[in-house]
């Protein structure tokens, strides 16, 4: 049980870090995709023009930001289901059963899955946008806040460098405490395996010296000279 309640609170502990760090991911993308008009800087590209020496970009798809932006939603969703639903088993003392155990390894697996595609598609399309910028600017972050589109796209460039770093950190962090998670509901899972294989095992064991116990109070109970009788008799029908 001891091993039980400490896996049980460090879930608890990991899904509150799981959520603020969900926070980390999906705000900044939001806030990111408003203040570009619509449009997604990931994996987007372009070239400088010489005349006005504005960028013209070439937009990627907006799904590159709308698929972190789910899973971080997803991640915060989920991280506070299991807060209320571990929170309420360990004021109760309750034990989950073998199949929401299961569940929840099959659910923390997939959800590492879901997260590191964000976390690569944040890293890579981030390094795309800043391998154009620095083609003008010293650095990728001096690009922010600067105009470097036409202003009939209506594009605002500020905190474009802090909202992807923080998105970045939040997916890759998202990842770290999701796998610890997946460990942790695998612990529990196996921890809880073991304890039904024990109670089968006890269970049986039980049984077999209860029977044990009743087969020796049947023969106790039987007349001294019942073996010799019996016998005696048998010889006369043979007889």
């Amino acid at each position: 049980m001891a091993l039980s309640n400490v896996l049980i609170l460090s879930q608890v502990a990991g899904h509150v870090f799981a959520l603020i760090l969900s926070l980390c991911v999906f705000i900044p993308l939001s806030v990111h995709v408003h203040s570009f008009n619509g449009h997604c800087l990931l994996f987007s590209n372009g070239t400088w023009q010489e005349t006005d020496g504005l960028f013209d970009v070439k937009w990627a798809s907006e799904g590159y930001c709308t698929y972190p932006i789910l899973v971080g939603v997803t991640l915060f969703l989920i991280s506070g289901l299991q807060i209320y639903r571990l929170a309420i088993l360990v004021y109760r003392e309750l034990e989950s059963s073998f199949l929401a155990l299961f569940f929840d390894v099959v659910f923390s697996i997939s959800l590492c899955l879901m997260t590191i595609i964000a976390a690569i598609i944040i890293t890579l399309g981030f390094m795309t946008w800043c391998s154009d910028m620095t083609e003008r600017f010293p650095s990728c972050d001096t690009a922010d806040g600067q105009n470097i589109t036409n202003t009939e796209l209506n594009v605002r460039t500020s905190g474009f460098y802090i909202e992807m770093g923080t998105a970045q950190f939040g997916a890759w962090a998202s990842f770290a405490t999701w796998v610890g998670l997946s460990v942790f509901a695998l612990l529990k899972l196996i921890n809880n395996h073991q304890l039904r294989n024990m109670k089968v095992s006890m269970y049986i064991e039980r049984q077999r010296l209860v029977n044990e116990d009743v087969y020796r109070g049947t023969t106790s109970e039987l007349p001294a000279g019942s073996g010799s009788i019996a016998g005696f008799t048998s010889d006369n029908q043979l007889d």
